[in-house]
């Protein structure tokens, strides 16, 4: 039985585009503005990722096992991202009513707070419980700013882009996600390098959560600079705002909510496996010098990322963003395997390289693109509220919920990494599906470019 591929032409949402359009010096600029903000916001989202492979056990759990402190970390971890739905309801409602630009520097106040205040938590030993739920509170609050964060970023990328390059201007929002992991890895690297493991375990993990203040004014600066896109002063002009956008997206868009979701699952389920759980899975396995290992190899992937996301965000603006989803997701299910076998026995030297070929070709290649393809499935008025909704839903079940089911699975597996594996390659099917579905206006233009080319080739001859 064949899937039948929806006429872009029908399904597509309207196109994202302005009767007054930005100027380049004004694309550039918020580009840069979509790069740095993001880059701010997930440095503070992802210091708690390595924290939790690192720090949390012994510091918020020390009264169990090893094993079952990683776990329970883990858990903590994946609080925040069950609260970005909360995040992204809440900025899709108000973002599609009031704009971007205001939600965008309330989502990075909230942040930076969260992230500074997770610095002076005190341990369990300290306080006991009191502890968790302090820690717990603080993740719930970041994952409602992350949750606004990433819609209102991308729009204000994709918004303000020429038609023909919303994959590449798009891509500038996906880059923060690579230069926030770049940034929390290295201050994390750079930390515990300076103090020593001993007293970075102590308490020098906290240093770069307190760095968060510094770094959310200097991005905060940089975002008050930057304006709503055409496209939506118009609409929010002509009065046709939308009174509850986000029970309209889910009533009138609720394929390409699911969509979204789905298209958010095997990516960042292998973006939480490389950042992540494979520093809990290298300690385990190979010790303090598989950690080391695995910090750099993330530190080397994080900057390749900063050049190479944008290069699928580009090329999904020549070939279509379908096409490079499908053999994206493929190459995730089959390479997982021989990752996890390079991770038990592989000589560490070339671990970098390893997660290169994964994060900067497999991963990049679907999520460079997205920012610009999740904004193609929705109209101007419902974009935030459908986009973040679908964005965060997925996020759930695969970057959340992944280091802690990578731990679970692993310990029933008797310490093998086979269910992990299987995990992932159902995701891929997954996300396979949804990209069938999804309207792509990149495949559809150049097939009609085709159709063009060839009723005119058949005139002239």
């Amino acid at each position: 039985m064949l899937l039948r591929v929806p006429n872009p032409t029908t399904a597509a949402a309207p196109p994202v585009r302005s009767t007054a359009p930005s100027t380049n010096a004004t694309r550039r600029r918020v580009a840069l503005a979509s790069f740095v903000g993001t880059t701010v916001e997930y440095y503070d989202f992802y210091l708690y990722a390595t924290a939790s492979a690192l720090v949390f056990a012994p510091t918020f759990f020390p009264t169990v096992t090893p094993a079952v402190g990683v776990i329970a970390s883990f858990a903590t971890y994946g609080v925040g991202f069950v609260a970005r739905p909360l995040g992204g309801i809440i900025a899709g409602h108000l973002g599609d009513r009031i704009g971007r630009k205001k939600l965008l520097v309330a989502s990075l106040v909230l942040m930076g707070i969260a992230s500074t205040l997770i610095g002076v938590v005190p341990s369990a030993a300290t306080i006991g419980v009191g502890a968790v739920v302090a820690l717990v509170f603080l993740r719930l609050l970041q994952g409602v700013a992350a949750g606004a964060e990433w819609g209102g970023s991308a729009l204000l990328s994709v918004e303000h882009a020429p038609e023909r390059h919303r994959g590449l201007f798009g891509a500038f929002t996906q880059m923060g996600s690579a230069g926030g992991m770049l940034l929390a890895t290295g201050v994390f690297t750079l930390v515990r390098l300076l103090l020593g493991n001993e007293v970075f375990l102590a308490w020098g993990w906290r240093l770069p959560f307190l760095f968060s203040a510094v770094i959310v004014a200097v991005g905060l600066v940089i975002r008050l600079g930057v304006q709503d896109a055409p496209v939506f002063q118009e609409l929010r002009a002509s009065g046709n705002i939308e009174r509850f956008p986000v029970w309209q997206a889910i009533r009138k868009h609720p394929r390409s909510i699911l969509v979204t979701a789905g298209l958010r699952l095997v990516q960042p389920a292998l973006y939480s496996i490389l950042t992540t759980y494979s520093l809990t899975y290298l300690l385990a396995k190979r010790g303090e010098e598989g950690s080391a290992a695995g910090l750099q190899a993330v530190l080397v992937i994080s900057a390749v990322s900063l050049v190479s996301t944008p290069f699928w965000g580009w090329l999904s603006d020549r070939v279509g963003r379908r096409v490079l989803t499908i053999w994206s997701a493929v190459g995730i299910a089959v390479l997982i395997w021989p990752f996890f076998a390079f991770l038990d026995a592989g000589p560490l030297v070339l671990l970098p390289l390893v997660a290169l070929i994964g994060m900067c070709v497999f991963h990049d290649s679907i999520y460079g693109p997205q920012a610009a393809w999740f904004a193609e499935q929705f109209p101007t008025g419902r974009r935030y509220s459908g986009m973040s909704l679908g964005y965060q839903i997925g996020s759930i079940f695969s970057v959340g919920l992944t280091p802690l089911l990578a731990a679970v699975f692993v310990e029933l597996g008797g310490g093998s990494p086979w269910i992990l594996c299987g995990y992932l390659g159902v995701y891929a099917v997954l996300s396979i599906v949804a990209a069938v579905f999804a309207v792509d206006p990149v495949a559809a233009a150049r097939r009609t470019e085709r159709v063009g080319a060839s009723a005119a080739g058949r005139v002239s001859g």
